[in-house]
């Protein structure tokens, strides 16, 4: 159930900034579910091969369910500065268009 949640609001916050920057809306949202499903497994296999190397064996006493709990902080923290990457270079590029050239500077009339 906790995952339906992170797919769903990180999906979500993908799909909001792409709208805002006028981007694939469909496509970042997917693709922020899939970084944080990526980082969260390569960090943590990163890490079990680190401590496999160092000697160091705690994945042999551990179930699946601390092994994947141990995996979300690592996914939200790729997820977190994927959308941090993603904002900073989106805002940078990023241009108002505006109407008309003869609307600017022009007050709104009712």
């Amino acid at each position: 159930m906790l995952g339906i949640l992170f797919i769903y609001f990180i999906g979500k916050y993908f799909y909001n900034l792409a709208i805002e920057y006028n981007k694939e809306k469909w496509l970042y949202g997917i693709l922020g579910v899939v970084v944080y499903y990526a980082g969260g497994f390569l960090i943590l296999a990163g890490l079990i091969i680190f401590a496999e190397l160092l000697g160091i064996s705690f994945v042999d006493s551990m179930n699946e369910t601390a092994l994947s709990l141990l995996a979300i902080p690592f996914g939200l923290a790729s997820c977190y500065l994927f959308y941090y990457l993603l904002k900073r270079n989106w805002s940078k590029n990023f241009k108002v268009e505006l109407d008309s050239i003869d609307e600017i500077g022009k007050p709104e009339s009712n």
